[in-house]
């Protein structure tokens, strides 16, 4: 498992040395868009609509939308210095609570935490603490430049910390539109819906809770798969590999031309320049030799 975060736990005078891992995975099914004549994935480029041209990384900037269309920008030294002065490596637990009065809609992200080094003793320490008082910790923290609200808690035999947002991040209720007013509601028609709730009623049990869609998509994959309906994506090292290969070979035709054929020229050369005679000279002698045998 990756560690993603080392720090401390403090409580009181207590420090906790921590090492901190994800608890959770996304298992969404992520499809890339081709295109549909080659397959290649689509690239989606930074664009500027106003000057309508791309832009590169080194021209982009950060900047705060303060009214609508208008902008104030912040350096990358700016925003440097208010991390260094911000990012604290530890988790601070400042109260003490019950889990039942914090309510699920609080709740953000799950993250293990494990002892770090020599910090076994502190962290038994505080995990029974919690486990005997059934209290549960609320803690500040900064990751990745954001400070967060947390809360620590035991989770078969581990602390958890689950990141929680503050009461501003939580919309209000009331904006939610067309929610009926709380009204008399028929009695026996309240009685048959309890009645069904109690039917249902059991354990919760999260291994009997399946994504089916999830492994419906991974099933058609596979089956696609044994069909051997995959497709193959030209890349650039493809295109590169093609063009490298037709000049080694148009190289090696080059090279090879002229294989086989026979030097006359160079051997006649070298014939004349030791006194020998031609193969032309020789062969009309011969030609009027076998004349003069014909006439006899």
């Amino acid at each position: 498992m990756h560690t993603m975060w080392k720090g401390s736990i403090s409580f009181g005078l207590v420090n906790i040395p921590i090492k901190m891992y994800s608890a959770t995975e996304d298992k969404d099914i992520k499809l890339r868009t081709l295109h549909k004549e080659c397959h290649s994935p689509i690239k989606y480029e930074k664009v500027c609509p106003n000057c309508e041209k791309e832009v590169e990384q080194s021209d982009l900037v950060k900047g705060y939308e303060y009214v609508k269309g208008k902008y104030v920008i912040l350096s990358d030294d700016e925003l440097k210095q208010l991390k260094e002065e911000h990012e604290d490596k530890s988790v601070k637990i400042i109260d003490f609570v019950k889990l039942e009065d914090i309510d699920p809609i609080y709740f953000n992200r799950s993250y293990f935490l494990g002892p770090g080094e020599n910090g076994n003793k502190a962290y038994s320490l505080l995990r029974e603490a919690l486990a005997d008082t059934k209290k549960i910790g609320v803690a500040e923290i900064t990751i990745r430049s954001k400070q967060q609200l947390a809360i620590v808690r035991v989770y078969k035999d581990c602390l958890v910390m689950e990141t929680v947002h503050y009461p501003d991040e939580v919309r209000n209720v009331s904006e939610v539109p067309s929610v009926p007013e709380r009204k008399e509601v028929d009695q026996k028609e309240l009685d048959t819906a309890i009645t069904l709730i109690d039917q249902l009623t059991t354990e919760f049990d999260p291994e009997k809770y399946h994504d089916d869609y999830r492994e419906a998509v991974l099933h058609l994959v596979q089956e696609k798969i044994n069909k051997e309906e995959g497709t193959t994506t030209p890349t650039d090292t493809d295109k590169s590999n093609v063009v490298d290969l037709m000049s080694a070979l148009q190289a090696s035709i080059e090279r090879t031309k002229g294989h086989g054929e026979k030097p006359v020229q160079k051997k006649t050369e070298a014939k004349a320049s030791s006194g020998e005679s031609k193969p032309e000279d020789t062969k009309p002698k011969k030609r009027t030799t076998r004349k003069k045998k014909a006439s006899s």
